[in-house]
């Protein structure tokens, strides 16, 4: 099968790491029988220093017409003077909204091989490791609401507001996740307080109705984030609104050990998505072969699971990872005593030797 796919490397460590996901979606392409069209484009800082703005149409119009959009990282300290709307993550949120990706699907998993770098006692894992999905309501709640400040600037109100068809949409692709897995999804909202969170369930047990495999719960924000810490292994996927996943998400990266590890997709109601690694530009290792590609790969794997529905080819890249961290090669922001230090270049090289 041929697949289009828009490439924006963007600022930093984006070229070094994404150059190491296409060189693995190539060696995907050759043993499987695929084959990958590569279209690059600017966004972000790059963008900016090229053309004078983040996301110029014709990114907008590449991405549009591509099956899905590899994306590396945006931003640095170079561009950190500009007004909100002209920085380089403006990209990242233009990106999402004219491609309506509503849905923040954050794995968080941690590899046998990094367990040393969880900051959890090894007794709150042992009852089955961690493999948690966040799903984040990504265009709608109070990031998106009206907003604003009294004419003394004295007080100051952000507008929590959601849709009955906000939250069916993602909880649909949270249901849709949960299939592919171990079938059981954790709503989290403030049920007891928030009018929202009560709209938020209602229409999440409504659409459930249509899931009958499903295990459904419901869990407060607050101990949800307690439990995140005091019993990870009970979650499968995690269904959350914009503000609360942002945050829970975050919270559950952190216990995996390495942000370097963690990859991400935002997708919609088309098969057409955006992946990217959870972690940013990092320019200070720009160009010096020290930046950990495997998140970026790990993107390129979701993105063959979710928009190309390649299942295999998703499992066998996850899979290639997993030997080389237990072949003890790391880079150096996973480096522990006795394992091999390798680069960004080896890193890639290993996942596609291991494909």
């Amino acid at each position: 099968m041929d697949f289009k796919v828009a490439v924006v490397a963007g600022d930093g460590i984006g070229p070094d790491i994404v150059k190491q996901a296409v060189k693995v979606l190539d060696t995907v392409g050759d043993k499987f029988g695929h084959q990958f069209e590569y279209n690059y484009t600017l966004a972000g800082g790059a963008a900016i220093d090229a053309v004078g703005e983040p996301l110029p149409e014709e990114t907008l119009q590449v991405c549009k017409e591509s099956d899905s959009v590899l994306l590396g990282a945006v931003g640095g300290p170079k561009w950190d003077d500009l007004g909100g709307n002209q920085r380089p993550e403006a990209a990242l949120l233009g990106l999402r909204s004219a491609l309506g990706l509503y849905a923040n699907v954050r794995p968080a998993v941690l590899h046998d091989a990094l367990k040393d770098a969880c900051p959890l006692k090894p007794e709150l894992l042992e009852e089955g490791g961690l493999d948690i999905v966040v799903m984040r309501e990504l265009t709608g709640g109070i990031y998106f609401g009206e907003r604003g400040r009294n004419e003394e600037g004295e007080t100051a109100f952000d507008t929590l507001v959601y849709s009955k068809e906000e939250v069916r949409r993602i909880a649909v692709a949270a249901f849709d996740v949960a299939m592919k897995r171990n079938k059981k999804v954790t709503s989290v909202d403030k049920h007891n307080i928030l009018e929202s969170s009560r709209l938020w369930r209602s229409v999440v047990e409504e659409v459930a109705k249509d899931y009958p495999e499903i295990q459904l719960n419901h869990m407060y924000v607050d101990n949800a984030a307690m439990q995140l810490v005091s019993r990870p292994s009970q979650f499968d996927v995690i269904l959350t609104t914009n503000m609360f996943g942002d945050i829970l998400s975050d919270e559950a990266s952190m216990i995996t050990g390495s942000i370097g590890m963690l990859p991400s997709a935002s997708i919609g109601s088309s098969k057409l998505g955006l992946y990217e690694p959870v972690h940013g530009s990092a320019p200070d290792i720009a160009g010096q072969d020290k930046a950990n590609p495997l998140a970026t790969i790990l993107s390129v794997a979701m993105m063959l699971r979710y928009s190309f529905n390649l299942q295999k080819e998703a499992d066998a890249i996850e899979e290639a990872v997993t030997k080389v961290l237990d072949g003890g090669f790391r880079t150096g922001d996973i480096l522990s005593n006795g394992m091999k230090l390798v680069g960004t270049e080896e890193m890639g090289d290993l996942v596609a030797k291991n494909l």
